[in-house]
């Protein structure tokens, strides 16, 4: 009797953990939601890192301050310019990335010679990538699907993210291992030359100490 309570009690608590973990793989790829201040003549960055082949949106929002203009630019690792916006005050941008890269998101206030310091500027900034960055309300008009194929569709992308995701950790896995492989063969090597190397110097000293020694007639 105790067995099965004790079952039960088990069963009882690993059913809200499985459903909270099937909840967190089903559910939307994580996005990043910032907001921060933007002093006069002054420059702020954020970074990331996409797979290859995603989908990248994003959504700004800059509070108005008089005589400031703010600048942004989405580059690439290589400099290569994503998207660029003179004096943005509110917009959206996306693109997709040709490789794994890291993007930069860049805002850039300017405060023109002869004004006088302003309050700092607000900005707003969303960016979604991968499944959650699809509109699938736009997908479904396009091909007329029904809710439950666009369902299907969501559930399909965000199944073949996660598989992407876990073939990029095993690569990364299996690169960090030929890493330490090659990295301890090195260290044996170095190993083995220097005992070479010592036990060749101690031998060295030995016949020089003993001809010295020998010159100074101290042995025979």
């Amino acid at each position: 009797m105790a067995a099965a309570v004790s079952a039960s009690a088990s069963v009882s608590v690993w059913v809200p953990v499985a459903a909270a973990l099937l909840l967190l793989l089903l559910g939307p790829a994580p996005s990043l939601g910032v907001s921060f201040s933007l002093a006069p003549n002054n420059r702020k960055c954020l970074r990331e890192e996409i797979h290859k082949d995603v989908l990248v949106t994003g959504d700004y929002q800059i509070s108005d301050q008089p005589g400031l203009s703010a600048h942004l630019k989405v580059t690439d690792s290589s400099g290569h310019i994503l998207y660029s916006k003179e004096d943005a005050t509110k917009g959206k941008f996306a693109f997709t990335t040709d490789d794994y890269d890291m993007f930069e998101i860049c805002f850039e206030s300017k405060l023109p010679p002869g004004h006088f310091r302003v309050p700092d500027q607000v900005v707003t900034l969303n960016t979604k990538h991968g499944v959650e960055a699809k509109s699938y309300e736009d997908i479904a008009k396009a091909e007329k699907l029904k809710p439950l194929e666009v369902e299907l569709r969501r559930l399909e992308d965000l199944s073949e993210s996660i598989v992407n995701d876990f073939a990029y950790m095993k690569q990364r896995e299996e690169e960090m291992r030929d890493t330490n492989e090659s990295t301890s063969a090195r260290v044996l090597y170095f190993s083995i030359f220097s005992m070479f190397c010592l036990v060749g110097l101690a031998t060295w000293q030995v016949f020089y100490l003993r001809r010295f020694f020998k010159a100074k007639k101290l042995i025979e």
